[in-house]
């Protein structure tokens, strides 16, 4: 009996030591090397559904308890996602980006869209730009936010919406007409039916192609007055208008409100939403005021500067694809919207990509057209997001290939909140895109075994991608087709990286050819088991458990 406890304690320790040394392959950040958006990790979560992190912030302007399945709030915010980033959990993960949905004031009341009553949760219904949703937190919060995030290599990104405001309901009443539209309806047949229009019935189209003067809207007005800072704002914009000789009209009010986040928060980035159901000019002007709050943020705060990375704004262009280039093609005209300030946009095509090719025909195609025709800049590939009813595995039953198609191709990475823990994209009672939205499933990352393993995949290669610009940034050359064996090399300025990745390898001993990219008798790491080997004869030889590899160079 003695014999039997002994080896069971033995045997407790070799596991423990085995999931140590596993835990630190994922948990190590490496500082020294270059940050680049084109090859980032970044995380996407919708605010509200992440982590409840200040539950007495959870019911705000008497909005009811009688929303539809999954549409209306259930208490995440900036606090719950603070909360994780101390935790850990997204340098596990390495992610070095996180982008949040709108945190702007909400509208109050509730709007039905033939699915039961909906609440402005998801946050693009604006009803203030000035004013964070109660909801999602204060002004206090998303500081230390970024403050927290910084500290720990992360970038902030906001989702900034310009095209329209909230729905008009009993307790929002709808801007004046020198601010919007109520119709017609787009109908996407063109460049003109897809920007002078509204986007679905009851949401207010901003006239930004107006350069007319307007005044601040009345309820506006009276909100700020109540608030005790209407002197302010209007003091703001008039500098701001005196600064800048924009005309009084819609679009530079907003711009001037989405900018104030930059200077007096230092968020990194925006996410554009609805890009190409505005005029394109607005998004270089947008931009341009972005770039000059970014400087100014850093102006005034140089011992919080992370680098010398520039604003970074990527773009919803709804259907743009890699395939198309630097183009996006309305059917009557074709608009360069990398030529009107975005650093990158975000790539429909992959999740079909991923759904009908291997890992060759995308990583190969993807490096090419990246290092060509979109050189300089970049697309934001994604496999679920919350208004997708058609993602990739919506069922979660090719979670590893998931991990394994947008973790390691070329381009930056789109993680949506879930895709690393399986959380289900299909809810009971739920209908339409509320499937999409549904809760972090932290108890199944608390208790189920087979999430547990399958969230450790997803956070093996995505620090390996974090610690290996290569990954997303760099080239791409096949090295053996069977085995799945590939390289991928990238340089900036004075920094090199170099790593060798396998995929669907035997377990147990393996050989890997390295292709030359690596000196003889030098020792390589397998990230992915924490194994390490020596370069001998151009082949590296393993025997690990695992039947994928990630070599990088020790103590590099």
């Amino acid at each position: 009996m003695k014999k039997i406890i002994f080896l069971a304690i033995i045997y407790s320790i070799t596991l423990s030591c085995n999931q140590k040394k596993q835990d630190s392959t994922m948990e190590t950040q490496k500082t020294d090397i270059p940050f680049v958006w084109e090859g980032a990790n970044i995380y996407f979560l919708l605010t509200d559904r992440f982590n409840n992190g200040d539950i007495s912030n959870d019911s705000n302007f008497n909005r009811k308890d009688d929303a539809a399945t999954l549409r209306g709030f259930e208490g995440g915010d900036i606090k719950g996602v603070t909360q994780k980033i101390e935790e850990g959990y997204f340098n596990k993960l390495g992610v070095n980006a996180i982008w949040l949905t709108p945190i702007v004031e909400q509208i109050h009341g509730e709007v039905d869209e033939g699915t039961g009553a909906t609440y402005g949760f998801h946050g693009y219904w604006a009803k203030d730009w000035t004013a964070l949703d109660p909801n999602f937190g204060t002004k206090d919060d998303l500081r230390k936010l970024v403050e927290i995030a910084h500290k720990n290599g992360i970038r902030i990104i906001l989702d900034g919406v310009i095209n329209h405001t909230g729905p008009v309901t009993d307790e929002d009443k709808v801007w004046p007409d020198s601010w919007v539209r109520t119709g017609p309806q787009c109908n996407y047949d063109s460049y003109e039916s897809t920007i002078t229009c509204t986007l679905v019935k009851n949401l207010p189209d901003i006239k930004t192609e107006s350069d007319e003067s307007v005044e601040l809207p009345k309820q506006l007005v009276e909100k700020w007055k109540a608030e005790g800072r209407y002197e302010q704002e209007v003091k703001e914009l008039i500098e701001f208008f005196n600064r800048t000789g924009y005309p009084k009209s819609p679009r530079f009010y907003i711009i001037k409100w989405l900018a104030d986040y930059i200077r007096e928060f230092g968020i990194d980035g925006y996410r554009a939403d609805t890009v190409k159901h505005t005029e394109e000019n607005v998004w270089s002007e947008f931009k341009k005021e972005c770039d000059y709050a970014f400087a100014q943020w850093k102006t005034n705060n140089p011992d919080k500067i992370l680098d010398d990375n520039n604003f970074y704004l990527v773009g919803e262009v709804y259907n743009y694809g890699i395939g198309g280039g630097q183009n996006f093609d309305f059917g009557d005209r074709k608009v360069n919207y990398f030529k009107h300030g975005f650093n990158s946009l975000i790539n429909f095509e992959f999740k079909w990509n991923a759904g009908q090719n291997d890992y060759e025909a995308i990583f190969s195609r993807y490096s090419t057209i990246l290092n060509n025709e979109l050189k300089d800049y970049g697309v934001l590939n994604y496999l679920s997001s919350h208004d997708d009813g058609d993602p990739f595995d919506k069922e979660r039953t090719k979670v590893y290939e998931a991990a394994n198609k947008l973790l390691l191709a070329p381009g930056t990475a789109q993680i949506y909140y879930g895709d690393e823990s399986a959380r289900h994209l299909i809810v009971e009672g739920a209908v339409g895109d509320a499937n999409l939205r549904s809760k972090m499933n932290w108890d199944d990352i608390e208790n189920n075994q087979h999430i547990q393993s399958v969230l450790q995949h997803w956070q093996k290669i995505g620090s390996f991608r974090r610690n290996h610009p290569s990954i997303g940034a760099g080239i791409h050359k096949m090295i053996t087709a069977q085995p799945y064996v590939f390289q991928r090399t990238f340089s900036k300025e004075n920094y090199n990286d170099a790593v060798v990745v396998a995929l669907n390898i035997n377990e147990g001993e393996k050989v890997i050819n390295i292709n030359g990219i690596f000196e003889e008798g030098i020792i390589l790491n397998d990230a992915y088991s924490g194994t390490e080997a020596i370069v001998k004869d151009g082949l590296v030889k393993l025997n690990t458990e695992f039947s994928t590899v990630l070599l990088e160079e020790k103590n590099k």
